[in-house]
């Protein structure tokens, strides 16, 4: 066995290393790595059960002005190690320090983007249906271990335009669906937001939640209820945004609001950001600049 690990590492040895090689451009990468690999994981659900899923992974670190290129090959080493485990935030952590580790970053980062699923129930004829919502973790650990995790969820939803209905009364009102894109920072990392309370916390500041499958007792019902619902964009985005302030545990978030407006050929956009600061909380633009979520 001896003379067979010396053999490979003669051999790797006698391999060209170019992506160790030093660079004179002085120019730091903010960030590199790999990104879309499609990977499966477990997610653990409010039930207590762990929920196999297929994500989405991207796995960056920096890297040094002197260093010409990175080692990618332990960047999917090191997420292999996870392959069909729980990845939760005390988890990710842990694979990005090693990721950082083994490239000899600074700083490392990921996104695991995923569909979750949550049963639902048809409001008047009382069917079970379900939903599926892209969701994401966010996280990032700098060279001081220094740790952000962050959780992304997109909640579909119908809005009504408050306007249309107001000028068109008693006939009617454009309405259409919208997505209400979320962004939250929070503490106590060992008890986590369950996406099975933040989703529907969400999707109830539309003018009306979404349905995969409504008969019609349910079509008439929720037709109704959105109509006697109505909200622009703004107000879905302030709502959802009052929602998330009475949520004691979030210390940040940023929220986007899109409206697929059916009379027009543009869609209509609100943002919301906030970081608390003590009890209160304020207005914050650090991630607003790009327009961004």
């Amino acid at each position: 066995m001896g003379k067979i690990n010396s053999s490979k590492k003669k051999y790797l040895k006698s391999l060209p290393d170019i992506q160790n090689q030093l660079d004179s451009r002085g120019i730091t990468i903010n960030r590199v790595g790999v990104s879309g690999v499609d990977f499966p994981i477990l997610i653990r659900t409010k039930s207590g059960q762990t929920l196999p899923v297929n994500a989405e992974v991207d796995l960056f670190t920096s890297l040094e002005f002197n260093r010409r290129g990175t080692n990618l090959s332990r960047y999917i080493q090191t997420l292999t190690k996870w392959a069909n485990q729980e990845l939760d935030s005390i988890n990710l952590k842990k694979l990005l320090i090693e990721v950082r580790d083994r490239a000899k970053a600074k700083d490392a980062y990921t996104e695991i983007n995923f569909k979750y699923s949550l049963s639902k129930v048809t409001p008047v004829t009382k069917l079970t249906t379900f939903s599926v919502y892209d969701c994401a973790f966010i996280a990032y650990i700098n060279k001081r271990n220094r740790y952000r995790f962050l959780l992304k969820v997109n909640v579909p939803v119908t809005s009504l335009c408050p306007c249309s209905r107001a000028i068109s009364m008693p006939k009617g009102a454009h309405n259409q669906r919208a997505i209400i894109r979320v962004l939250i920072e929070y503490d106590d990392l060992g008890k986590p937001i369950w996406l099975e309370d933040l989703i529907p916390l969400i999707e109830s500041r539309g003018s009306c939640p979404l349905w995969n499958l409504l008969k019609r007792p349910d079509e008439k019902y929720v037709t109704e209820y959105a109509y006697d619902h109505p909200k622009f964009v703004e107000d879905i985005a302030r709502d959802t945004a009052r929602a998330l302030q009475e949520i004691r545990v979030i210390r940040w978030f940023k929220i986007k609001v899109t409206s697929f407006e059916s009379i027009h050929t543009h869609e209509a956009v609100a943002y919301i950001e906030r970081v608390k600061k003590g009890k209160t909380w304020r207005k914050s633009g650090r991630s607003l600049r790009s327009g961004a979520i």
